[in-house]
């Protein structure tokens, strides 16, 4: 095995279209370099997110099981979305004279806008143009609604479920459910324990220290066990057909559903 040899500078290193980027931040997840994201040379086009999902499904659970691999590639997914999905609003009436205002402005105006605003510098001195971009502050709207969690996200699904009571009428049932991954035997045969007998009535499985110990070390077994909790809810008790995206003939617990809204916290 060759030294490993660490490079630094000044410059920041992109993150885009960079193959190499990954391999080197994690020798030991990439011991020979390569495997790397957003790689040209591969032959078939493999999008940031698939491969990241690709890595944590291996049957070689290393990936998931690093404390910082998974956090970081959200976080490039995130600043992805950010950087792609997002998208200035202005009101109707406004349009014709804010957006020749707004493509006149250069990025250094705009950048030092932004700076007088995050440190709370006094606007009296400001420029024409500095003047001009600040006004506009008022009237544009910034919407992100491409990354979960955010506040944009919430008002989305917000106008979505108000869509649908337009649509279906108001709904006929609310609740919260809540599967709880470290006290279910499922999640432990998904971890990888072989021992839990699931065609037992009362299945017996680790103490409860070493249940949570499994539920920190392994997120990504936890993610699969929610979804398939949930996915199990309405398929089998609810009666909602996934693949025809309908209620099933003979319907649920509940009867037929003619449509329904999730959201996850």
């Amino acid at each position: 095995m060759p030294d490993l040899v660490l490079h630094h500078g000044k410059d920041p290193i992109s993150e885009y279209n960079n193959p190499d980027l990954v391999p080197g931040m994690y020798p030991t997840l990439f011991p020979f370099g390569i495997g790397g994201f957003e790689d040209k040379s591969r032959p078939t086009t493999l999008s940031f997110e698939k491969q990241a999902n690709y890595y944590l499904n291996l049957a070689d659970k290393s990936f998931r099981y690093h404390y910082f691999f998974i956090f970081v590639i959200l976080n490039m997914i995130q600043r992805r979305r950010a950087h792609l999905h997002t998208s200035f609003t202005v009101k109707c009436a406004r349009f014709q004279s804010i957006a020749p205002s707004l493509t006149s402005l250069s990025p250094e105006t705009l950048f030092d806008v932004a700076e007088i605003i995050e440190n709370e510098k006094t606007t009296k001195s400001l420029t024409s143009d500095q003047r001009k971009a600040l006004d506009l502050l008022r009237y544009v709207n910034t919407i992100v609604t491409k990354i979960p969690g955010s506040y944009a996200a919430k008002i989305s699904a917000r106008a979505e479920i108000r869509s649908y009571f337009s649509y279906f009428g108001l709904p006929h049932l609310f609740f919260t459910f809540n599967p709880a991954a470290v006290h279910s035997p499922i999640f432990q045969v998904m971890y990888g324990d072989k021992t839990v007998d699931l065609e037992s009535r009362y299945p017996k499985v680790p103490a409860a220290a070493e249940r949570v110990r499994r539920l920190a070390h392994d997120p990504v077994a936890a993610a699969d066990f929610y979804d398939f909790a949930v996915k199990s809810l309405f398929e089998h008790l609810l009666g909602w057909d996934y693949s025809k995206r309908k209620s099933k003939e003979h319907g649920g617990i509940l009867g037929r559903i003619r449509a329904f809204y999730a959201a996850t916290e």
